[in-house]
């Protein structure tokens, strides 16, 4: 299975000069955040394939102006082809605008999703800001989230895909990082990932999303 990781900066690539061959192969894409919606919209539309996606910091428009066709995973467990993900948008709060919380309030939103997680943990975990000393860095803007350590301590996904700290800011900071036994990958522009595939059990009738 591949998934395309996509995050904060539309790719000309698949936007401007789109060609249904540049996402051959691809099953679905996940947004961490900050992304127009008519981009969203656009590459559901033309690629015939799922996206999923939680908010930015940015993504304010979305309350009126959601990306049509897509789904909002911000704040729920959902299972694609057999893997388990969980999406949590938002940064870390420093002007009190929308889609930022502080830690306790980001750890509550977790606690919120533990009985889901205790029925079969999670696969992948995508984020808008990355985990504290992850990939973050140190103005009150882009610093990420303690209970995102703790969460990837305790759960142990396959990857972790965040955006919210563009590659540009730090041109020395590595796309991809290793944290036990958890790929972290700036999403940042576009990513590809490819995943054994998985059979997915078929769910009973009283079985939600989760």
């Amino acid at each position: 299975m591949k998934l395309l990781a996509i995050s904060d900066a539309a790719d000309p690539g698949l936007w401007d000069f789109f060609s249904k061959e540049k996402l051959a192969g691809v099953d679905a894409i996940l947004s961490c955040g900050d992304l127009p919606a008519s981009y969203l919209s656009f590459l559901v539309t033309m690629g015939n394939i799922p996206v999923f996606y939680v908010h930015g910091n940015h993504d304010t428009r979305y309350d009126e102006h959601p990306p049509e066709g897509c789904d909002c995973i911000d704040g729920e467990v959902v299972t694609f082809r057999g893997y388990r993900i969980l999406g949590l948008g938002g940064c870390i709060e420093y002007n009190r605008g929308p889609h930022q919380y502080t830690e306790g309030a980001m750890r509550r939103r977790i606690a919120k999703l533990a009985p889901a997680l205790r029925r079969g943990g999670v696969d992948i975990l995508v984020t808008h800001a990355p985990a504290r000393g992850l990939g973050d860095l140190d103005d009150g803007c882009h610093r990420g989230f303690e209970c995102f350590r703790a969460l990837l301590d305790r759960y142990s996904p396959a990857y972790h895909c965040y955006g919210h700290v563009h590659l540009q800011y730090v041109p020395t900071q590595p796309r991809t990082r290793q944290y036990g036994a958890t790929t972290m990958i700036n999403a940042s522009g576009k990513y590809l990932i490819e995943l054994p595939d998985r059979e997915e059990k078929p769910k009973k009738w009283w079985q939600r999303r989760t």
